[in-house]
């Protein structure tokens, strides 16, 4: 048995539960957990913006130590530190094929299938297939990445999602490029780390957008050159201190309509605006035919940063050794599994950047 915080139905508290978790059958791996981080994507299937079946155990972003191994499993063995990913590839399927290992069509198979059980029996589902909100978890062998040297096990749980979504929004979407000038709205754990991946690109100016003047100080500790608070004269601000133009790339990290219209509105012509943020399916964007053919932007979506944790989760590791990207000064709270409710208000709030329950 193993403690959990359980999500019973959507728009239901948390609570703490003992979850039951089977021995790891063929392919499948037992992990118990170092850390998990509280994303925001934790909080949309609380309350159901994203679909999940319940009872599930929520969490996606995590890191641990192997304990123990299904038959057939070949790549971890028990002892061994790794990273959860909460979107394992196939490495077959159409998208994957397409070396587009972020859309693949197998991604989400865990997550209709109950790992675990209640006292009384009734079946649990692992959020985003992982359940890091958990002292241990049962996942797909895919759906572990073995953690490099030299990064600390704790902070390497940001690396399974607020990382490589930030990192990947700049490097493989956005594909910024030295001296090009990036507006950053939203600065919650993801945003920080696109602000931090921008700073490594080497961008500026580095411009952060965010609706807290609290954030500013957080901003500028993650690379921000600027900071601006979101309101009506956003646009204008931003195009000041871009020489007029616009900013050659707006990466939204929020997931509403009206935030990605503004990142659009605040691209140069022929820029780029990418939307990392996962917003509802009534939440609509709209453009003009005249303005889409004037301003001649590309706007995208990003899922997961656009990348192949296996390829890119080495670079991040060696970023962090050597000191280009910090992990810890992403991390405003340390908390326990209890303390996640409180977590989801600060996140609501727009307080604070990354959440970490450590185990």
């Amino acid at each position: 048995m193993v403690r959990a915080a359980l999500l019973t139905a959507v728009g239901a508290p948390l609570e703490l539960a003992e979850i039951e978790l089977p021995a790891p059958g063929p392919g499948q791996v037992r992990v118990r957990l170092a850390a998990a981080g509280v994303c925001h994507s934790d909080l949309s299937l609380a309350h159901g913006v994203l679909r999940a079946p319940a009872p599930v155990v929520l969490g996606h972003e995590g890191a641990g130590t192997v304990t123990a191994i299904g038959e057939g499993v070949g790549t971890v063995r028990p002892g061994d530190q790794v990273v959860l990913n909460w979107a394992p590839s196939c490495g077959s399927c159409h998208f994957c094929q397409l070396s587009e290992p972020w859309l693949c069509e197998r991604a989400a198979d865990a997550y209709g299938q109950t790992y675990g059980t209640l006292a009384d029996g009734t079946g649990v589902y692992p959020g985003l297939g992982v359940a890091a909100f958990a002292e241990e978890t049962v996942v797909a062998e895919r759906a572990l990445l073995p953690l490099p040297d030299g990064v600390p096990l704790a902070s390497a749980a940001l690396l399974g999602c607020a990382v490589l979504t930030g990192y990947g929004a700049v490097h493989n979407a956005a594909r910024v490029r030295e001296g090009e000038s990036v507006v950053v709205y939203g600065l919650g754990g993801v945003g920080l780390a696109v602000l931090q991946a921008a700073r490594i690109a080497g961008a500026g100016p580095i411009i952060a957008v965010d609706v807290s003047p609290g954030k500013e100080e957080l901003a500028r500790r993650h690379g921000a050159t600027e900071f601006l608070l979101a309101d009506e004269q956003t646009a204008r601000a931003v195009r000041k201190l871009t020489d007029g133009y616009g900013a050659d790339h707006a990466i939204e990290c929020v997931g509403r309509g009206s935030t990605v219209r503004a990142a659009w509105s605040t691209t140069r012509r022929g820029g780029r605006t990418t939307v990392v943020g996962i917003g509802g399916k009534e939440d609509t964007v709209s453009f003009s035919a005249l303005e889409l053919f004037h301003f001649a932007r590309t706007i995208s979506g990003c899922v997961y940063g656009n990348s192949d944790p296996a390829r890119d989760l080495p670079v991040l590791a060696e970023h962090v050794r050597a000191g280009r990207l910090d992990l810890e000064a992403l991390i405003t709270d340390r908390i326990a599994l209890a303390d996640i409710p409180a977590a989801f208000e600060r996140m609501a709030a727009g307080r604070g950047g990354r959440s970490l329950v450590v185990f």
